[in-house]
């Protein structure tokens, strides 16, 4: 990993943000409790809370099976919004497993062990581990994708998702971007991932093309 700054926020402000976020971006089933979420983002600063309630309220406007249709519509038929990092900066090539393998080797570095059920570049899974296993190690993964979250949260954006909010305070919590970061957004969005589609070992991966991808519902709880 290279070498990043370190958060400004307190530790306990990032905490309830991301573990929030991972909430909210994850698949929605009966467990999902908006109201909670509500009431921890209420203790965090208006940039990150207001971003937080607007999803929650946005979500608990629609019943269930609604939402759950929904959720698949974004994040598992638009590539631009998929919630997997290592797609953004090496699509379906080798590279990517790569990238995945040292994901895993850094929750190892925790003691944390992931389920075999989900990839471990998932963002709702990059949350979790950063908000309650090993905050310095999070932080730094999310700053290593720090390109594919930003695009994430424009296309969100863009598409006036209600899972907007719930990206953009993440984004919210790391550092100002830099010259550098915005060249490399802006290739991204122009240029989109590799193309070239290999097999990737040792991971099995979401498949990209043909659309759609697979979800894991609810495993994260």
């Amino acid at each position: 990993m290279t070498r990043h700054p370190d958060p400004k926020l307190p530790a306990d402000q990032l905490t309830i943000a991301w573990q929030a976020a991972s909430l909210l971006l994850d698949y929605p089933d009966e467990s999902l409790q908006l109201g909670l979420i509500q009431q921890a983002a209420g203790e965090l600063p208006p940039f990150l809370a207001d971003p937080l309630a607007a999803t929650a309220r946005e979500l608990a406007a629609n019943d269930l099976s609604t939402l759950q249709q929904r959720y698949v519509d974004t994040f598992d038929n638009r590539r631009r919004h998929t919630l997997y990092l290592t797609y953004f900066a090496h699509g379906d090539t080798r590279r990517r497993g790569v990238a995945l393998l040292r994901f895993k080797q850094t929750y190892l570095r925790s003691g944390f062990v992931l389920d075999e059920s989900e990839l471990p570049d998932h963002l709702c899974v990059v949350l979790e581990y950063a908000a309650t296993v090993d905050q310095r190690l999070g932080w730094r993964l999310l700053l290593d994708h720090r390109a594919g979250l930003e695009l994430l949260r424009l296309a969100l954006a863009d598409a006036g998702s209600a899972w907007h909010g719930a990206v953009q305070a993440v984004t919210a919590t790391l550092p100002p971007l830099g010259g550098d970061e915005r060249a490399a957004i802006d290739r991204l969005a122009a240029e989109g991932p590799p193309q070239e589609e290999v097999g990737l070992t040792p991971y099995a991966t979401p498949g990209f093309d043909p659309l759609p991808m697979p979800t894991f519902p609810g495993t994260r709880r």
